[in-house]
């Protein structure tokens, strides 16, 4: 182990201290100055005894903070105190308190604003929904606070190589994630440049390098191109002695990957990898009309593209941003891209928000940055307004496979794409999906099949009375759903089953009939049944009935001839049945049945993506959803399109609804309710009772599953004190 030469370092400490009070020596006064010493002296001793990674004296990590806010951002003093204290409280015995007694409440303010950040983005844990919003009120409140963290978030990004790979991954994500689209939104172009390139560098390592490489021995060569390109813009200019600087400059490495990728085309055929910016020097009320005379002169020389024109000093980008972009055809048939602007507006391009307050007419009207920011307080300050929602405008989606989601409390959890609530609940714990019985999306009642997006924030409502139903098999779409549903279904049949069993015994008792194998094995041919567990489970759900019990013994009491003779013509027919009627198809949200025919042109078979379109003299016709009429179909015809699936006919559930009168009394309803929820294979789906002087009536609508079940919760709800009469009707759904 290396001695550390502290004498070394502390003349380092000293110099970049200097090399910071030289950033902001035009923003400062000797007010300014001793701040700023006396904020440098106090980070010094409260880090004295912590270091980098990279083991480097921590202080190097607040003074170069304060060097970007200073130098790169052009924030003044109070900025400059802050990003030197920024970690003091996060990360040594110190309290904001402490701060603010020495130096004040708007810097402790700040100084707290910056620790909530740290609290959500710094810390091993994911993105928290609350602490966004609260991340975003400070915004509102103190845009310095989100200018610094972007200093910070910089400096890391600079000095990543130090971390282990499991941290840079995480660091950099997060900072394609948040920090360069923030960046962006705040008109810091150059820190947001900066941000997805050193972001790329370290997820998608190769293709940056290669990129970088390409760049780097192109470089000569792009260099002479622009010289050659800006002669005779430079010459016109001076001739009508225009204030003036050109630049060129390359473009950066990731917005060079992000075309390659979405023109799907190779590094070589990315034609304008660099720009040219004009940046003239002229009074505030000649920069729009210099501007289009700049722009002039250039189309002297070189022709635009006109579909290339961008007009933002007529009316400029949300964040302030003001400049006139074109694309012209240079030298050699290469496409060059040309930035104009003032030197006002390229103050604003690089340093956005702090540059703006600079120029900003007190007396004018309020800029469209400022609108922005008041938009966003407004909708924070909004009671119903919802955190979650806030995180859309800054989100890059890293993989496209995967969507974020929320906890109530703020934890992320990763789905596939498709994942629906109920997938969340199982992602959650196994005894939170079997539970579930709904769920809240960003504050509003879904179904369980709802499909999330990523950024949704998931609630899960669950009952001690719900069990996972076939039907959740159907809108699943992970494999630990999927597996525990199966599961927990096989185990709900075995004990069905077990009582179906005794209602067998029991039934065929009454018939003079005892079950033993032989008897077991003819029941299950009888019914054509897969085995005696699907057996004793249809009698357990009610679906075989007592006539259908009769027909067995009357068959089996007939002798083996007619009993095999029964049974073959019974087989046939059920094999008819099923092969022509088992699978229907079911349409819209509601799952309604209604009459069909299947398309020729695509043929679709029970397991197709399908969907419904409705002709004018056949009625509904079913095609696949990759029909080669399909385009056309739905381009054309969207209004007659149909939501439609493949669904088991046993599966179906009918729609019951029940009309109740009775004598009104306290608690009825809560009786009512408690029978239908106990009750196997039902699921209540409205209810709506009215009560007058004393006498109820109203309806309650079910989902049943067949005659029988409905009978037995009829039969139980007639003995409920106080219900006088029920009559009953139901439809398929």
């Amino acid at each position: 182990m290396s001695l550390i030469d502290t004498e070394k370092e502390d003349k380092e400490i000293l110099n970049k201290y200097r090399n910071l009070l030289r950033a902001c020596s035009d923003k400062t006064n000797k007010v300014d100055k001793k701040n700023i010493r006396k904020a440098f002296n106090f980070a010094v001793d409260a880090h004295k005894e912590m270091r980098r990674k990279s083991g480097e004296p921590y202080i190097y990590h607040p003074i170069a903070v304060a060097h970007i806010a200073a130098k790169e951002i052009g924030l003044g003093s109070t900025s400059i105190v802050c990003a030197l204290l920024h970690d003091v409280v996060e990360d040594t015995d110190y309290e904001l308190e402490d701060i603010k007694r020495l130096f004040g409440s708007k810097v402790s303010k700040i100084i707290e604003g910056l620790t909530k950040i740290s609290d959500v983005f710094d810390q091993d844990i994911s993105l928290q929904a609350e602490n966004f919003r609260k991340m975003l009120l400070t915004l509102s409140d103190d845009v310095r606070v989100i200018l610094i963290k972007l200093a910070d978030r910089l400096h890391n990004m600079r000095t990543l190589d130090s971390m282990p790979t499991h941290k840079r991954l995480k660091i950099s994500s997060e900072t394609l994630y948040l920090y360069a689209p923030l960046a962006h939104r705040l008109g810091l172009y150059p820190i947001k440049t900066e941000l997805e390139d050193l972001g790329l560098k370290h997820t998608n390592t190769e293709e940056y390098k290669d990129i970088a490489q390409k760049l780097k021995e192109t470089k000569e060569d792009r260099n002479k191109y622009i010289r050659k390109f800006i002669r005779p813009i430079r010459s016109v200019l001076k001739e009508k002695e225009f204030s003036f600087e050109i630049k060129g400059r390359p473009k950066s490495i990731y917005s060079i990957r992000k075309k390659m990728i979405n023109q799907k085309i190779d590094y070589e055929n990315v034609f304008d990898k660099f720009a040219i910016r004009i940046i003239i020097n002229t009074p505030r009320e000649r920069e729009k009309s210099d501007c289009w005379r700049v722009y002039s002169f250039v189309t002297d020389f070189y022709k635009p593209n006109p579909d290339r024109l961008r007009d933002w000093i007529s009316t400029s980008k949300s964040n302030g941003y003001e400049s006139l972009h074109t694309t012209v055809m240079g030298p050699e048939g290469k496409w060059v891209e040309v930035q104009i602007r003032s030197k006002r507006m390229d103050d604003i391009a690089e340093k956005g928000y702090a540059a703006h307050w600079k120029y900003k007419d007190h007396n004018s009207k309020e800029s469209s940055l400022d609108n922005w920011i008041n938009q966003i307080r407004e909708l924070l300050e909004n009671p119903e307004a919802n955190a979650i929602d806030f995180i859309d405008d800054f989100k890059l989606n890293l993989f496209s496979s995967e969507i974020f989601i929320f906890t109530p409390n703020g934890d992320l959890k990763t789905l596939p794409k498709q994942a629906t609530a109920l997938d969340f609940a199982f992602e959650i714990h196994s005894d939170v999906g079997a539970r579930c019985l709904g769920a809240k999306v960003n504050g509003k009642l879904v179904p369980l099949s709802h499909i999330l997006t990523s950024g949704d924030q998931v609630e899960i409502i669950t009952s001690n009375k719900q069990k996972p139903k076939k039907d959740w098999l159907r809108f699943v779409v992970t494999a630990r759903a999927k597996s525990k549903i199966k599961s927990s279904l096989k185990e709900e049949k075995k004990e069905i089953a077990k009582n179906g069993k005794e209602i067998a015994e029991r039934k065929l008792r009454h018939l003079k009939v005892k079950i033993d194998r032989k008897t077991e094995t003819e029941l299950i041919k009888f019914f054509n049944t897969q085995n005696s567990l699907d057996l004793y489970y249809n009698f357990g759900i009610g679906a075989i009935v007592n006539s259908q019990i009769k027909e067995f013994v009357k068959a089996k009491n007939a002798g083996w001839y007619e009993s095999i003779k029964q049974r073959i013509y019974r087989r046939s027919k059920n094999i008819y049945s099923r092969n022509e009627k088992s699978k229907i198809i079911v349409f819209g949200e509601e799952d309604e049945i209604l009459q069909y025919k299947l398309a020729n042109c695509c043929n679709p078979i029970d397991g197709d993506s399908i969907f419904g379109f409705t002709t004018v003299e056949d009625g509904i016709k079913i095609h696949k959803e990759d029909c080669p009429n399909s385009i056309q179909l739905r381009s054309k015809y969207a209004y007659r399109i149909l939501k439609a699936k493949w669904v088991n006919k046993e599966q179906i559930d009918f729609i019951a609804t029940l009309n109740v009168k009775g004598i009104d009394r306290l608690g009825l309803i809560n009786s009512v309710t408690k029978i239908i929820s106990s009750q196997m294979n039902v699921n209540m789906r409205a209810i709506n009772i009215n009560s007058k002087d004393g006498v109820f009536e109203g309806e309650i609508t079910l989902f049943v599953r067949n005659v029988s079940v409905l009978n037995s919760l009829t039969e139980k709800l007639q003995n409920v004190d106080g219900v006088t009469k029920i009559n009953r009707t139901y439809k398929h759904l």
